[in-house]
């Protein structure tokens, strides 16, 4: 009877054939090399409707690595799809038992491959929504216990909150970001003064620059701009601090030894933040208000004039709706930071795509609360 001899070393000869034998002489070494070599060489043999069986003769094998056990494992999964007879001779003991680690492996059809990549895809986006339905649930739950923390604070403000990490928190958020918002706050004021009163000029209205940039100050801009610096430097912090936290598992330590996570951490900093937004909303006003003077002296108007003119422009209604929007504010930018810290995965780049997290869902809810203040008070008349 006519053979198809394959050797690894003089890869395809067709020295000998058979009508439906497909017989493949393995060297005694099946290793990176000369496994690569005859990766695909074989394939088209599967084809041929004559060729019924393949026999795979091993008794030269001498040595056979994880890419031969491979090997072997593709021909037989290639055997099966095109339903062919399929056997392994003389095959050492130790590598047999390697192959039969893959028996448990399920061999799909091509078309079958297919519809797995079908089925995948649909998993994936059935795991997106369910981690965003878990994500919202883990958000409601973690605002209840919030305000559960705030009723129990409330009713015993000295028993039920550290007030020692409380003025801690206050002067890294606040204390240390006074010079940062202080800076922000007369550049702002001197830049948006100068570029409003080039074109009023025109008009000799340049004076009324006072009104424009103060009305803004207090309203608007003042709190906002303090927002964005919270949510950028200390937003960022407590998503940082509290995800390290969760990573090293010391979340899972304070409940183990009775402790609320949400009461011990997030409490005391969404306090400190709702105390110390309004202040630092006061010092980057202030100093708004030194840029924009400093503007309107280079102009020629002396001081008194620019005060005259704030204070005519700006109501109580006016500085106590902004100080209101900022620690509405605070209190937001320090729960999306606690929060994010809190839903931290596993993994080396967690922590910093909970920083990321919370300063982009902050700034972006800051911005959304902003416009629903305007609306609320345009329609009180405030």
């Amino acid at each position: 009877m006519k053979k198809l001899s394959i050797d690894i070393i003089d890869r395809l000869t067709d020295s000998t054939i058979s009508d439906d034998t497909l017989i493949i002489n393995l060297h005694k070494y099946l290793d990176d090399v000369t496994t690569a070599e005859l990766w695909n060489s074989y394939s088209e043999y599967f084809r041929k409707n004559e060729i019924t069986t393949i026999i795979i003769e091993a008794k030269n094998v001498e040595f056979c690595n994880g890419l031969g056990i491979a090997f072997l494992y593709n021909l037989k999964r290639n055997a099966n799809i095109f339903n062919k007879a399929f056997e392994i001779k003389n095959l050492r003991k130790e590598y047999f038992a390697l192959l039969s680690n893959f028996e448990n492996l399920t061999i799909h059809t091509p078309q079958e491959s297919i519809n797995i990549k079908t089925d995948v895809s649909v998993e994936n986006i059935g795991k997106i929504v369910e981690d965003k339905i878990k994500s919202t649930e883990k958000t409601i739950e973690f605002i209840g216990e919030a305000t559960s923390g705030f009723i129990k604070f409330f009713k015993n403000p000295i028993k039920n909150i550290r007030w020692s990490e409380v003025l801690h928190i206050m002067e890294k958020s606040g204390v240390d970001a006074i010079f940062l918002s202080a800076l922000i706050g007369f550049l702002f004021g001197l830049i948006m003064s100068f570029q409003s009163a080039i074109p009023m000029q025109r008009f000799g209205a340049e004076i009324f620059v006072a009104n424009l940039v103060s009305l803004s100050l207090f309203r608007e801009l003042g709190p906002l701009m303090t927002a964005i610096i919270l949510a950028g430097r200390t937003g960022s912090s407590f998503a940082a601090e509290i995800g390290t936290m969760k990573v090293n598992e010391e979340l899972d330590a304070l409940t183990t030894m009775g402790l609320n996570p949400i009461s011990y951490l997030v409490l005391p900093r969404l306090l400190a933040i709702m105390i110390v937004s309004p202040l630092l909303t006061i010092i980057l006003n202030f100093f708004g208000l030194i840029g924009s003077c400093i503007v309107l002296l280079s102009f020629g108007y002396p001081v008194v004039t620019f005060i005259s003119q704030a204070t005519k422009s700006v109501k109580l209604f006016d500085l106590g709706g902004g100080l209101f929007k900022s620690i509405i504010f605070g209190l937001l930018i320090a729960g999306i930071g606690c929060i994010s810290g809190i839903q931290t995965k596993e993994g080396a780049q967690a922590v910093g795509e909970s920083t990321t997290k919370a300063v982009v869902n902050g700034i972006i809810l800051i911005s959304i609360t902003d416009g629903i203040f305007s609306v609320l008070y345009y329609i009180l008349g405030i």
